[in-house]
């Protein structure tokens, strides 16, 4: 049975009917409908094999979808051929569970490379290398090294060189999955300030209940590939 989903003009990513199986028969998930909303912050969540990371990974087109229609921003991402995904990821910001920092680069220069590699002008380069520092509160560490930062030190240079472009949505998988508590609390109140300040729209998987319990924001539950809840506000109950 397919489940009708109204579309509204504030709707940023629009996701209908959506299967997805992968080549060893495994279906991670089943006829999935939902928006969201332009300047949501939304907890994806569920225990493990849910689906949520399969999720996160087809808004930015890691993974195809089987059926269904996928809309991000405007583009049809079920749709995008692989040529020009970049264009997709232009959109985007991308935070993942392992920091993937260059080692031998400073804080500022591996913050810098995200716009490096777009050919930006160094000087806007500079200045918004530095308003994503600042962002995180690491403005005062451009020069230390990544095995000189903390892990949560690391995982907000993450964070800054995913904004620094200032997509439209921050896309999260598992972030604080290698941080302990008392950092995992504070790596999203700053993807929450990111979220008031900049408007970016901000999607998180995570399995973490505490932390959903304590953020109350929009969450969109999954169950071995299922939708079984959507709501505005709410904890992390299954």
């Amino acid at each position: 049975m397919k489940v009708m989903v109204m579309i509204k003009p504030m709707d940023l990513i629009r996701v209908r009917n959506v299967n997805k199986q992968y080549k060893n028969g495994v279906t991670a998930i089943y006829d999935l409908s939902l928006n969201i909303k332009k300047g949501s912050f939304v907890f994806v969540i569920g225990g493990s094999g849910s689906g949520k990371s399969t999720f996160i990974k087809m808004l930015y087109r890691e993974e195809k979808p089987t059926s269904g229609e996928i809309i991000v921003g405007g583009i049809n991402v079920a749709k995008l051929r692989n040529a020009k995904v970049y264009k997709l990821r232009r959109k985007l910001g991308i935070v993942f569970q392992d920091y993937r920092l260059l080692p031998k680069q400073t804080v500022y220069e591996n913050v810098a490379f995200a716009m490096e590699v777009l050919g930006s002008p160094k000087q806007e380069t500079r200045r918004k290398v530095l308003k994503a520092l600042e962002l995180v509160g690491l403005k005062g560490k451009i020069h230390n090294y990544p095995d000189q930062l903390s892990g949560g030190e690391q995982q907000r240079v993450a964070i800054a060189r995913a904004i620094v472009n200032e997509p439209k949505i921050l896309l999260c998988d598992e972030p604080t999955g290698n941080l302990d508590p008392e950092r995992s609390i504070e790596i999203v109140k700053v993807l929450d300030e990111i979220n008031k300040t900049c408007g970016t729209t901000i999607i998180m998987a995570t399995h973490d209940k505490d932390i959903v319990n304590t953020m109350q924001k929009e969450i969109i539950l999954l169950k071995d590939g299922r939708l079984i809840k959507h709501a505005e506000k709410g904890g992390y109950e299954e």
